[in-house]
């Protein structure tokens, strides 16, 4: 699916530059393709403003249908921005009552950052609430990541998030459970999902409420599911969006903040991410941080690069076929929408075009 840079937002420029498929507007009003247009809600902070839309547009450009995609991103008011950030969005995003006038086929919804301990005393909780009411009536699919998918499942089915005792965090061995559901057609079996959240929600929390659960980790952690109907609404607990070295810049990010004292305590290394050569020169940098702190002198660069040498992408491929399954299903939706049959053999009363 080519993209469509059908605005000057940096980041299809970046993502052409990358080798990514990305159209002109000219170039796409000339070919004979149909469109969809997504919006993605983006409601991360400053500093993942920019890579949460590469990771999500990224994905979208590679699902395998031939037809156009327009994403516009667009983001919800009351969240703490910096001038620079409030910039970009001034300028390249798309205000919400635009997008409500002219229409999405499909909606993403990104995670957040929270800063209280209740969900709905966060200053996205209201706002947010507008856009799902809006998408459920006017959208075809609702995709929903991490933090979202807690907001929406505690406002929607009354499910609270669980605090848990450690982070979990890192790269974690998953399986699909329903592997006949058209989301997971033609993907492996087993495959790997970055998380990274302090909170979680269960599967049986989820099944409790009536919906289904398409993928868990081996140990049993809910990753992704749908409601009822299997398309309407889609919840992603994990991260199948982030880079290879996305973890490794939380992780120094972490470091850093210990480096400086912000942080008490040594921070963990992301579980089954890092080669045993990589988490050994991990902990020498943690080490030098330390002896460098006792002996009050400057603190050690933090070996980025070094450490990225060593990562493996491990769920990329996964992560794309269910985008790509999920955009064909909102495709053969939106055609019934516009007055295109369903091919021969198709239920046409069937949410998921399964065959009858």
């Amino acid at each position: 699916m080519p993209i469509v840079a059908h605005s000057p937002l940096p980041t299809f420029q970046q993502l052409a530059a990358d080798g990514e498929d990305v159209l002109s507007v000219d170039l796409a009003e000339h070919a004979d393709i149909r469109e969809l247009h997504v919006g993605l809600l983006n409601m991360m902070p400053d500093a993942a403003l920019h890579v949460t839309e590469q990771q999500f547009i990224r994905l979208v450009g590679h699902a395998n249908r031939i037809v156009q995609i327009y994403v516009h991103p667009f983001t919800v008011p009351g969240l703490a921005r910096s001038a620079e950030a409030q910039a970009h969005i001034d300028r390249y995003y798309t205000p919400f009552a635009q997008l409500r006038e002219e229409g999405l086929d499909a909606l993403i919804v990104s995670g957040a950052n929270v800063s209280n301990p209740r969900l709905e005393e966060e200053a996205f909780w209201t706002p947010l609430q507008e856009v799902i009411s809006w998408a459920s009536d006017n959208v075809t699919s609702v995709l929903c990541s991490c933090l979202a998918t807690h907001a929406l499942l505690q406002h929607t089915h009354g499910i609270h998030r669980r605090r848990l005792q450690t982070k979990r965090w890192g790269v974690f061995l998953h399986r699909s459970i329903r592997p006949a559901h058209p989301l997971l057609r033609g993907i492996n079996t087993r495959f790997d999902v970055p998380h990274s959240r302090w909170n979680e929600i269960t599967s049986s929390q989820v099944e409790r409420a009536g919906l289904e659960v398409l993928i868990e980790s081996t140990e049993g952690d809910f990753h992704l599911g749908v409601s009822g109907d299997g398309i309407r609404m889609v919840y992603l607990q994990g991260h199948p969006e982030y880079d290879a070295v996305s973890l490794l810049k939380e992780y120094k990010r972490e470091v850093t903040r210990y480096a400086a004292g912000e942080l008490t305590t040594i921070p963990p290394l992301p579980q089954h991410y890092f080669t045993p050569d990589a988490a050994r020169r991990a902990h020498e940098h943690v080490d030098a941080v330390l002896t460098a702190r006792e002996a009050g002198g400057p603190l050690p660069d933090f070996p980025e690069a070094e450490l990225a040498r060593g990562l493996d992408n491990t769920w990329a491929d996964t992560a794309k076929a269910v985008f790509a399954n999920w955009l064909g299903l909102v495709y053969r939706l939106t055609d019934v929408r516009r007055g295109v049959p369903f091919m021969d053999g198709v239920d046409p009363d069937d949410p998921l075009g399964r065959r009858s």
